[in-house]
């Protein structure tokens, strides 16, 4: 059994058929997506239509959130606020509908699932360094646990203390926790444009990270022709 895990879509449709491709060629069985399916790029709808046609374990990150509200109930810079208001624009009341009514963590089989951390997962805090990932251990209940929101990979490993890594190709000890990060599919920010997530084979043990090339030109395109700022655009094919 080979998990595709994904998260940080952010309505970029090309990156995210790219990554589906992958997985696939990859022999993928199943499918788990962390969140922040919106924001930011110019197919929100379809990206949405995307995910839910795969009936697959999801979570709720916080761009779903705020663009399934009539409006934004936290402060988002600039840009990301005007992004999220052209998203509200461009849903359905079912995308809306659907996005409100995912939850915040999940237990998928023998690991877990998050967007952002376990201790407050509605806070939307940041897991950038030990002590960050520390918090999330102490709530953590199985030895593997996914999440996103930085659009940074990267791999924290409890034993004795905490300590960050790569994860490249990660094989799980059991006898250790591991918070794992599958960096972003429309957005990445390591400086890194390709779209990344990471395959978990259940029978080996193994967490993967993948990076995939995708259409830029088109998903760039698609954000100017829209109207969305233009930095969204520029970002995409600088990694940040």
């Amino acid at each position: 059994m080979r998990f595709a895990i994904f998260s940080d879509i952010h309505a970029n449709l090309e990156a995210l058929e790219a990554v589906l491709a992958d997985a696939r060629e990859n022999k993928c069985t199943d499918f788990v997506c962390l969140g922040d399916v919106v924001g930011y790029n110019a197919n929100p709808h379809e990206c949405v239509a995307r995910v839910r046609e795969m009936d697959c374990p999801i979570v709720k990150g916080n761009h779903d959130e705020q663009a399934s509200l009539v409006e934004s109930s936290r402060d988002f810079n600039e840009m990301a606020e005007a992004a999220i208001q052209w998203t509200r624009d461009h849903l359905s009341d079912a995308d809306k509908e659907w996005l409100r009514a995912l939850k915040l963590q999940r237990q998928v089989r023998d690991f877990t699932i998050v967007h952002a951390t376990l201790d407050t997962p509605e806070q939307w805090g940041y897991v950038f360094n030990n002590l960050d990932a520390a918090a999330s251990f102490t709530y953590q209940h199985t030895t593997v646990c996914f999440f996103g929101h930085t659009h940074v990979p990267m791999a924290f490993v409890r034993d004795d203390g905490v300590q960050r890594q790569r994860i490249d190709k990660l094989r799980i000890d059991p006898s250790k926790k591991y918070f794992i990060n599958t960096g972003s599919v429309g957005q990445p920010r390591d400086s890194d444009w390709r779209a990344a997530y990471c395959i978990y084979h259940i029978e080996g043990a193994v967490v993967e990270q993948r990076r995939v090339k995708y259409d830029l030109a088109t998903a760039q395109k698609k954000i100017i022709d829209a109207g969305l700022p233009r930095l969204l655009a520029e970002r995409l094919a600088i990694g940040r």
